[in-house]
């Protein structure tokens, strides 16, 4: 399906609302000059238009599949991984020590976001690769580093991130995958896990898994699981492929959307595993992969969102019904009042989310660069409300290109239902919107709120700027939420977890689409935009803080006989 990409836009961001020139001006990302990141999304966007969009519909429609036990991706992925590969994307923000290009995840975000939108499916495999490289950075052995790094770098191998076991979801400390010492240094890994993202492809010359385990000392719960690289085929002396180790791909799952892209069920049969990090530490070690994830995740969501929007606006254009209400129209749907409500609400949350997304990979930028604590806990604030927003962002938008198609829509020819079923899946996977919204207001709101306070104090300077009541009273409002809800009962949080986010998002889209109409100087179309969203979307933030604050009693009101009754 076609597709544009949006290199000006990231451009616009960068300038004028997340600050990117901050990150350039240090030591460790002097080389992110703009010149050189706008010739990176440039060259990137592309390849995402020329060569990812062409293989997206048939991706659906003719999805992953295993064959005697061999898994067959579909027509034209392996030409699209090469390209992605070989132009360095998965590598982009790796160390330069191992061939990675060390620029800043904010460049390597917008690069993701434009591969995702081309063709999601197989985006995950290089944004798994990815989570992948930065958990082996911070924890592996350097023996490990030497082997790995460098080759899941240049993309010749791939990465994949094992937790999931049946009775194990988000309960992960509830796994029973097993690691016994062989003796020599490495690990006999049993179990099986589920839902693993590219567990094995036909393209890559090996797959390398992250798997969760535990060992014979291991306390049951989360503070008894370790941490190891088991490669589908084991390296030789020399670090190539080798012997075939004892794992298999048990089948593929079939799936609402994301056909594309192989979900697995892993076996592992004493597999021979190497431990990444300490003994009992594996979920620090995973907790990075999966933060990378989070944000990763958050930006898929935009990925169909950019996607959806990009297919309703080209048939808006093209679809005649009806007589034209206004002088001097189109001629086509796009004249309809509902039918402009929708698109403007499909451009302005993308607006936001995007804006989110990025600010929150420049706070991890600052904080890698200058070790600030200011800067870490800016970006630890900003991970839930990227991945949450973002996906829901992506739903949102999705369901609402089906309603612009009208009856064409539902009809799957069209493509325009694939981004949803595609996308929703994004609402589930690195930890469900619901846990995500309760890491908010538990983790991240263990410093008091006083992460919280600082960014609305930014919210807050950009109101006054504008000269903007309603921001400015939707920054209060969640500033006295938030005081509020810092003094609430754990559990009575909780049942106000997600509103409050969506509260957040809601009040940090009113900020950075205020700040793009500053930076246009009031008049133009970012104006417009902002207007729409400050008008009609902001609002909602009171009513959302509203529920936050509700406590649970409601919540667990009913019976369970009284729910089935």
């Amino acid at each position: 399906m076609p597709y544009t990409a949006p290199v000006t836009e990231f451009d616009f961001i960068f300038d004028n609302i997340v600050g990117l020139d901050r990150v350039a001006a240090t030591d460790r990302f002097a080389e992110a000059t703009p010149d050189m990141v706008t010739a990176i999304l440039t060259e990137a966007g592309k390849m995402a238009e020329t060569v990812l969009a062409p293989l997206n519909r048939g991706g659906d429609l003719q999805g992953a599949y295993l064959e005697n036990g061999v898994v067959r991706t579909s027509p034209g992925f392996g030409d699209g991984y090469r390209a992605i590969a070989e132009g360095g994307y998965v590598g982009m923000s790796a160390d330069p020590d191992y061939g990675g290009l060390g620029l800043p995840m904010a460049v390597t975000t917008a690069v993701n976001e434009m591969v995702g939108s081309a063709c999601l499916s197989l985006q995950l495999n290089p944004l798994m690769t990815q989570g992948q490289i930065e958990a082996l950075e911070h924890h592996a052995s350097d023996e490990l580093k030497a082997i790995y790094l460098p080759k899941l770098i240049s993309g010749e191998w791939n990465g994949t991130m094992n937790l999931t076991e049946p009775q194990a979801g988000s309960d992960v400390g509830a796994l029973r995958s097993k690691a016994e010492p062989n003796g020599d240094g490495t690990h006999a890994v049993t179990g099986q896990k589920i839902y693993i993202s590219w567990g094995d492809n036909d393209f890559t010359a090996n797959t390398c898994h992250l798997v969760l385990a535990r060992l014979p000392d291991g306390v049951p719960g989360t503070k008894g699981i370790s941490l190891f690289m088991v490669p589908k085929l084991i390296p030789d002396a020399d670090g190539n492929p080798g012997a075939r180790n004892s794992l298999n791909v048990v089948s593929l799952e079939h799936k609402l959307g994301l056909h594309g892209s192989p979900t697995a069920v892993m076996q592992f049969d004493g597999a021979r595993g190497w431990m990444v990090g300490k003994p009992h530490g594996g979920m620090a070690a995973m907790f990075t992969m999966m933060n990378n994830a989070r944000l990763g995740v958050g930006v898929q969501g935009l990925c169909a969102a950019e996607g959806a929007y990009q297919h309703a606006l080209a048939y808006a254009l093209e679809r005649r019904q009806g007589r034209s209400p206004v002088e001097g129209g189109t001629g086509t749907i796009l004249d309809h009042a509902d039918v402009r409500r929708m698109l403007m609400q499909m451009k302005a949350e993308i607006f936001a989310a995007r804006a989110i997304a990025l600010d929150n990979a420049v706070s991890i930028d600052m904080a890698t660069a200058t070790g600030d604590a200011a800067w870490k806990a800016r970006a630890a604030l900003l991970t839930p409300v990227t991945k949450a927003y973002g996906t829901e962002t992506g739903i949102t938008v999705s369901q609402l290109g089906i309603q612009v198609h009208g009856g064409m829509g539902f009809i799957e020819e069209t493509g325009a239902a694939q981004y949803l079923r595609d996308v929703r899946v994004t609402a589930i996977y690195e930890g469900t919107n619901g846990i995500q919204a309760m890491d908010l207001v538990a983790r991240k709101m263990m410093d008091g709120g006083a992460a919280m306070f600082a960014l609305l104090d930014e919210v807050d300077a950009t109101a006054a700027a504008g000269d903007h009541a309603g921001l400015a009273a939707a920054s209060t409002a969640l500033r006295t939420a938030t005081e509020t809800l810092v003094g609430m009962e754990m559990n009575d949080r909780f049942a106000g977890a997600v509103p409050y986010l969506m509260g957040v998002a809601r009040v940090l889209g009113g900020h950075y689409h205020l700040k793009a109409s500053l930076a246009e100087g009031g008049e133009g179309p970012r104006t417009k935009l902002a207007r729409f969203f400050l008008g009609r979307l902001l609002p909602e933030a009171h009513g959302l803080l509203t529920q936050a604050l509700a406590g649970a009693e409601d919540v667990y009101a009913l019976s369970a006989d009284e729910f089935a009754a």
